[in-house]
């Protein structure tokens, strides 16, 4: 398994840690669950903005193949 060490705002840390403190985890077991959930299921946002530009732009997208 890697590591990696970011920088953050002390009031994020602070948030952060509040948060696990308020689910009954570490620090770390919060990280990692959000980071496996972001990874596993992207943001329907995202998902619906992109289907959005190809759909708009198919015809564009179809002319310069």
């Amino acid at each position: 398994m890697a590591s990696i060490t970011i920088d953050i705002p002390d009031e994020q840390l602070q948030k952060l840690q509040i948060l696990a403190q308020e689910s009954g985890i570490s620090l770390e077991d919060l990280l990692r669950t959000r980071i496996e959930d972001w990874l596993s299921h992207p943001t329907s946002e995202f998902a619906q903005a992109a289907n959005y530009v190809l759909k708009k732009n198919a015809e564009l997208y179809r002319r310069l193949a």
